[in-house]
This record gives C-alpha cells, sequence and structure tokens, in this order.
C-alpha cells in the first residue's frame, strides 16, 4: 500500500458540540485523536498542502466570504451501515450549500474523491466495529440534543504524514459574521 501523502480538508468546525461528543470521538473516532476537532466536512480531500499557496488562499477567502453565516442546529442521531454513528443537522442546506460552493470553484477536488453520489453533511461521532460501544455513544448523545450553533468560518486543516496530526492552517470568514478581520487566518 502507498502512502497518499499529506492531505487537506475543509470543514466546519462545531465547537459547540465538544462537550457532547468529545469523550465517544476520542474513543471511536481515530481523527479525533490525530487532532480533527468535531467537524462537518465541506470539501475532503482537498488539495496536497505543499500546493496550498498565497492564490489559494485568497480563492478561498473569496469564495467563502460570499456565503452567509449560518445557525444550525444538531438534532438526531444518524447511522451509515451500523458501523459509522453520527449527528445530522436540522437543515443540511446550508452545509451543502458550502460543498457545491467548494467543489465549484475547486472542480479538480471532488467531495470524498467522487465515492458517493450524495453526500450527507454529518458530524461523525464514531465509526468502526465497536456497535456495543457506538450504541452506548449514542444513547449518552442523544440526551444532550439538540446541539445550537452558529457557523461563521470554514477551516482549511492539513496532515503532516511523518507525525499523522492534523492541524489549522487557515480559517476563512463566512460573510455576515464579525470579529474575524480582514482576509484568512493561517494557524
Amino acid at each position: 500500500m502507498t502512502n497518499p501523502g499529506p492531505r487537506s480538508g475543509l470543514i466546519v468546525e462545531i465547537t459547540a458540540a465538544e462537550p457532547v461528543v468529545r469523550q465517544h470521538r476520542e474513543r471511536l473516532d481515530a481523527s479525533a485523536q490525530l487532532g480533527v476537532p468535531a467537524h462537518i466536512t465541506v470539501l475532503f480531500p482537498f488539495m496536497p498542502p505543499e500546493e496550498i499557496g498565497e492564490g489559494t488562499l485568497i480563492q478561498l477567502e473569496r469564495l467563502f466570504a460570499s456565503v452567509s453565516g449560518f445557525d444550525f442546529q444538531l438534532d438526531r442521531t444518524a447511522w451509515f451501515g451500523d458501523t459509522v454513528l453520527w449527528l445530522a443537522p436540522h437543515d443540511p442546506s446550508p452545509f451543502r450549500t458550502l460543498t457545491r460552493r467548494a467543489f465549484e470553484g475547486f472542480p479538480d477536488f471532488p467531495p470524498y474523491q467522487g465515492q458517493f453520489a450524495d453526500v450527507v453533511p454529518h458530524l461523525t461521532v464514531g465509526h468502526g466495529p465497536l456497535l456495543n460501544d457506538l450504541r452506548m455513544a449514542e444513547e449518552s448523545v442523544r440526551t444532550r440534543l439538540p446541539i445550537e450553533g452558529h457557523a461563521a468560518a470554514v477551516t482549511l486543516i492539513a496532515q503532516d504524514v511523518a507525525a499523522g496530526r492534523w492541524t489549522r492552517a487557515a480559517t476563512f470568514a463566512l460573510a455576515d459574521t464579525r470579529g474575524w478581520g480582514d482576509g484568512p487566518r493561517t494557524a
């Protein structure tokens, strides 16, 4: 098996969900152990980190600045088969809009490499063969729903292949948000 090299992705961080899902994600979602925060994916995989230059950052800044920030509510659990437990947004359309816009701006990077006809916005709580652990996590999380938040930005995360860790590379404000200042924020 060949190493795919460093990867990147575009996500909406869901900080309001961290108190509810953190302990479950740390046990049941390998990406959490590698530094990926609770999130809903906008576009993954994105451009290899070494190819992301100032022009790409400016294009991302402009692209996301043209989309309004939005309130959201994660109000139910759902499953992909019996191996992936996730939280569903009550209204997935604003997240779908972000994905569509990102893909239109960067058509060489289809969501999930084009594997799925319908990209379902979701926050993964856990995945893998530990069905009983996933069901227990679902029961725990359900008691703390709904989770409400505001999407104000899209975060570019990048992977360091040697360490396997993911880090925030830049943050792009959505329109009508306050407190972000001008331009992309880089980590």
